[in-house]
């Protein structure tokens, strides 16, 4: 009948698509991340060329398989691909924490303290600082736009009352001379690290030597046992990265995802899904809309107006109470150090 001829010519060309995404994406790979610099033009060429012919000129199940099957390929061996823990790293990600525990005192090693000229020119610190976790009674979330208004650097903050707030922010371990690129942070470009530091050193990096950056920080009504679950589960993470890297993956372990796998571990529960988990521009939303932060009775707006600290955080500056001092009058912060 026609209409089943109708069918099953949609449903090729959906295969068919689907093919060609497929194909897109390992080509892509192959062109990033194969380890010789010199073939990795010809080889994404000749496979991007001949399954794109073959998908488009030979529209049957054969090479739809044959497609398929070069894609699964080509992710077995993406997969095996394993991050390398020793390179000749940026300045800032020289050191990876580790953390040892012994009852309540909590000790972490390599926590950042860098000392900023500009953007660029800093010396880095690297200190051993220990915690008591019975002191831990918060957590603060800041989220750092530099453009668009759907994406996002959050950073968890940890209060621990009279021995301080302590940052800690998931982030791309660079070598000298390697930038950022969003395209990039979909392939085996960037290993993940933890990087445990003071609120004057990632927060005012943010607010005070970046110009193009926007800071914004809220309380959560995390309490104490939450806050002390979630800070085990990061330090369980940092422990694992120092004995095996992983790779960085801006759609699967990244910034954002790692927060919110954390989170829901503490609780002994999965992450609750959302796209805005993606578009994480929009996450402080999705948490005001979940009850997540205190909000002192504002609406979001009014609570996000608030939330901006770049011009109290360039008044502060090298205060030694900067992350009262970022703070003060803002909703959820009262009585908070």
């Amino acid at each position: 009948m026609d209409w089943k001829k109708g069918l099953r010519r949609v449903g090729m060309g959906f295969a068919v698509l689907i093919a060609i995404a497929l194909t897109l994406w390992a080509a892509a790979a192959l062109y990033f991340d194969l380890p010789s610099a010199s073939l990795r033009k010809p080889l994404a060429a000749i496979y991007l060329v001949g399954m794109s012919f073959g998908l488009l000129f030979h529209r049957n199940h054969r090479f739809l398989a044959v497609a398929v099957a070069g894609f699964i390929v080509v992710l077995a061996w993406w997969l095996s691909l394993k991050p390398s823990a020793t390179a000749n790293w940026q300045a800032d990600v020289a050191e990876t924490p580790w953390t040892e525990i012994d009852g309540d005192r909590v000790t972490i090693h390599n926590v950042r303290n860098c000392d900023y000229r500009a953007e660029f020119d800093y010396h880095c610190k690297w200190e051993t600082r220990t915690f008591s976790l019975a002191k831990l009674n918060g957590v603060d979330v800041s989220l750092t736009y530099w453009g668009s208004r759907w994406i996002a650097h959050p950073i968890v903050s940890f209060d621990f009352g009279d021995e301080g707030h302590l940052p800690i922010s998931i982030e791309t371990r660079k070598v000298v001379g390697q930038g950022y690129s969003a395209i990039l942070g979909f392939f085996r470009q960037y290993t993940l690290i933890y990087v445990v530091s003071d609120e004057r050193d990632l927060i005012r990096l943010r607010t005070n030597y970046r110009h193009a950056e926007e800071v914004y920080l809220f309380r959560t009504v995390a309490t104490p046992e939450q806050a002390r679950g979630l800070f085990l589960k990061y330090l369980d993470h940092i422990n694992r990265l120092r004995q095996a890297s992983e790779w960085f993956n801006a759609l699967t372990n990244n910034c954002t995802t790692n927060i919110a796998v954390a989170a829901a571990a503490s609780q002994g529960a999965w992450p609750r899904w959302d796209w805005r988990l993606l578009l994480n521009g929009l996450s402080d939303r999705m948490m005001y809309e979940r009850g997540y932060l205190v909000t002192d009775g504002l609406s979001f707006p009014e609570l996000k107006e608030r939330a901006h600290i770049n011009a109290a955080a360039r008044l502060a500056d090298k205060d030694p109470e900067f992350s009262t001092r970022i703070r003060e009058d803002r909703p959820g912060f009262s009585g908070v150090r």
